[in-house]
This record gives structure tokens, C-alpha cells and sequence, in this order.
């Protein structure tokens, strides 16, 4: 049965019925055998499903052929031990961000495009059972009392759900993809995201402990781009990390890793990334990193660089350098800065050396879009000059060195 065959009859109604008249099948068996599923093996769980579906076809005398049998065993292990429909998608390294609206519609995002799957669920309720199968390792839920939740797979994978009624086409789920391998260098050279006068420059300011931000938009690659920069730091320094779910993977020989904890039910023992931060000042980091600053933590952040923590580096969501700038001075106010805007510009000139602009295209490709040195401030802004910048109509990085731009 060719892959397009395959989709077109997981679509089917008559595949929907019988799928989930399997399941409950199972279900029932799990039950009067007093069967532990978490307990047993993928293998044996596998054969288990592959047995009770041939089973099942048999007594009923379905018209199912074998391929069509393989195919009902595979998605019903999924249901029973995965994520249901998306779970091929959640394996599928190729695949780099699932977005599931409601049982009818779900997109990937596969090299920077989005684009529709032939994947459904049976109801609102199957795809609220999958997002409560995510949640339930991590001790969180998700119903009308508490309609959003942020969570993390077992990988890494980012996950946001949302559900009735504040979802009004039904359960929402947003998957952005862990790569369990960061993109090396020679990777980011080949997709044409930086050249190697970029990385050559990038690599010596981060030996040099020059304060690194990089800026742009979601999934512009600030992650990945942060990971290559925190490879070239010298395995003789210590390094914290700081993320709300941790996604760097640094190959470093001396890294403590920190990860931000969410309110429980009774909205209490949150741990904030400004919590750690702090916290972090007293760990004797040669570096800090912190995966984005999005909220207070942006005062603490820029004070460690100012003292003593040279070589630190963080993300921040912006459109621009210059943009970036102005977005500091907004979280700033939001952590109750009460100083005046030149005061803390001059912080941020004091704590910030350069800003690395990354965007994806239109096409879906990323690309580094400029390399941005802080010079100082020229009357009450702060003064910024491109080294090198990325010029669409040739494809290439230009080095502005000595240009003056």
C-alpha cells in the first residue's frame, strides 16, 4: 500500500470506527487480564497489539488486508503507550514543529515550511486524552478550570495545549521539536545560515568573553545559534544554564543546568527564570546563559554581566537589533526599573557587546542577518555598528569591518 493509500484510509470514517472499536477492545483485555502496559516492553506491547487486531478482524470477518492490519496494530500501540495519530510525527526527526487544531487539522513544519498532514483525530475528547497522556508524567492536567498548559516531553519537545471554551475550534496542541543533535557549524555553513568569516568572527569574540545577544523571531534559530556559540566556550570555565525548558546541549566539560518550575495547582512554588538567576550569582559561574529573557529576569541578567560574568550570553525575542534595544527597556519597566532612560540604556551599553540578528525567510530558510557591535551611546541612544550583514540579493554576509557603517 503506497504512503498517499496509507493516509487516505487512516481519513476514512470506517477506519475512524473500527480504530476506535479496537481500542476499546484492548482496553477491555488490558482489564480482565489485570494487564500493567507501563510495566511491559515496546516489543511485547507491539506483539500484543499485532496479535489482538488479527484477532479482532478474524472474529468479526472484516474485509482487511494485511498491510491494513499492520497499519491498525501500529495505531493502536500509539494509542495505547503514545501520542495517538501524531506519534509517527513526534518521532519524525525531519518534522520540526506539529500544530494540531482540533481533531480535523493538523499542520508540521518541516525545512522552515508549514504544511497540512492527512492526520485526524475521532473527537474533541481523543485529542484532549492525548494532551492528557503528555501531561501525566509531569504530574500536570488540563480541563475547564485550567483550560492552557505549558509542558515538556520526555525530549525536550516544547508543548502547548489549550482546550475548550476558551479554544472555540477545539483542543489546540503546539509541538516545537527537541533536535537531539544541534546543528553543527559545518551545517549552519552548508544551509547558507552564517559564512565562515561570520563563524570565525563569532568564535573569537566568544573566546574573548565578549556579552553575546541573540535576537529575532520564533523559530528564527536563536536556540541553535546560542548552542554553536556555547560550544566554543574553553572547557576550563564553569557554566550555568538557565531555560524554562531546557533545550541547550552543551558538550562542556564543567556545565550545571538549571530549568524553571511552573505554579502547582494552588498557583504556588514557582520557580522563575529571575528566581534562578539570582540564584546562579551564587554559584560562581565563570558564564551565564540563559535561554531567553521574556520577563524580570532581564534586570539580573544585564547586573551579571556588568559584574563579573563577562562571556554571558541569552536570547531575546525582537525584530531587529535596534528593536531589541527598545524591548529591553520594556521588560526592564515591567521588573519596575524606576531609573531614567539613559541611565538604563547605560546599563545596557555597559552589560551588552554584541547582538546577533537571525530571522527565517520566506522560503523557510534561516539565515544570520546582521552582526551588531554596542559602541557606546551617542547622546541619549545607544550607538550601534553593523560588522557584518547579510545582503539578500547576492546570498551572502558582508563584512563591514573598517566600512565604518
Amino acid at each position: 500500500m503506497a504512503v498517499q493509500e496509507e493516509q487516505q484510509f487512516r481519513l476514512t470514517e470506517q477506519y475512524q470506527t473500527l480504530k476506535s472499536a479496537i481500542h476499546r477492545h484492548l482496553i477491555d483485555l488490558i482489564d480482565e487480564r489485570n494487564l500493567d502496559i507501563d510495566s511491559m516492553s515496546y516489543e511485547q506491547v507491539r506483539q500484543l497489539c499485532l496479535d489482538q487486531v488479527r484477532r479482532y478482524v478474524l472474529d468479526h470477518k472484516l474485509p482487511v488486508n494485511q498491510r491494513e492490519v499492520e497499519i491498525l496494530s501500529t495505531d493502536a500501540r500509539h494509542e495505547l503507550i503514545g501520542y495517538g495519530p501524531i506519534q509517527d510525527l513526534v518521532d519524525d526527526e525531519e518534522v520540526d514543529d506539529i500544530v494540531v487544531n482540533g481533531p480535523n487539522q493538523v499542520f508540521v513544519e518541516r525545512a522552515g515550511r508549514l504544511e497540512e498532514v492527512a492526520l485526524r483525530f475521532m473527537d474533541d475528547g481523543h485529542v484532549v486524552r492525548v494532551i492528557q497522556r503528555i501531561l501525566a508524567p509531569l504530574g500536570r492536567r488540563v480541563d475547564e478550570s485550567t483550560p492552557m498548559v505549558d509542558a515538556r516531553l520526555a525530549d525536550g519537545s516544547r508543548v502547548n495545549a489549550i482546550i475548550p471554551p476558551i479554544a472555540l475550534n477545539g483542543p489546540c496542541v503546539s509541538i516545537r521539536k527537541f533536535r537531539k543533535r544541534p546543528l553543527s557549524s559545518t551545517e549552519l555553513l552548508d544551509n547558507g545560515t552564517l559564512s565562515f568569516e561570520v563563524l570565525e568572527y563569532l568564535k573569537e569574540r566568544v573566546r574573548d568573553r565578549a556579552n553575546l545577544l541573540v535576537v529575532g523571531g520564533t523559530g528564527s534559530g536563536k536556540t541553535t545559534l546560542l548552542n554553536l556559540l556555547s560550544s566554543w566556550i574553553p572547557d576550563t570555565e564553569r557554566v550555568v544554564t538557565i531555560e524554562d525548558a531546557a533545550e541547550l546541549r552543551l558538550n562542556h566539560a564543567h556545565t550545571v543546568r538549571l530549568e524553571s518550575r511552573p505554579p502547582n495547582l494552588e498557583g504556588e512554588r514557582a520557580v522563575t527564570t529571575r528566581d534562578l538567576v539570582r540564584n546562579a550569582l551564587r554559584m560562581r559561574p565563570d558564564r551565564i546563559i540563559v535561554g531567553e529573557v521574556r520577563g524580570d529576569e532581564v534586570l539580573d541578567m544585564l547586573q551579571a554581566m556588568n559584574t563579573g560574568h563577562d562571556g554571558s550570553m541569552t536570547t531575546l525575542h525582537a525584530n531587529g537589533c535596534r528593536d531589541a534595544i527598545h524591548r529591553l527597556e520594556l521588560l526592564a519597566g515591567f521588573a519596575g526599573f524606576t531609573g531614567s532612560e539613559v541611565t538604563l540604556r547605560g546599563q545596557v551599553v555597559s552589560a551588552i557587546d554584541l547582538m546577533v540578528h537571525v530571522s527565517r525567510m520566506p522560503s523557510g530558510e534561516r539565515r544570520l542577518l546582521s552582526v551588531t557591535e554596542i559602541r557606546g551611546m551617542e547622546g541619549i541612544e545607544v550607538a550601534l555598528s553593523d560588522v557584518f550583514r547579510f545582503d539578500p540579493e547576492t546570498g551572502t554576509h558582508r563584512d563591514l569591518r573598517g566600512e565604518g557603517s
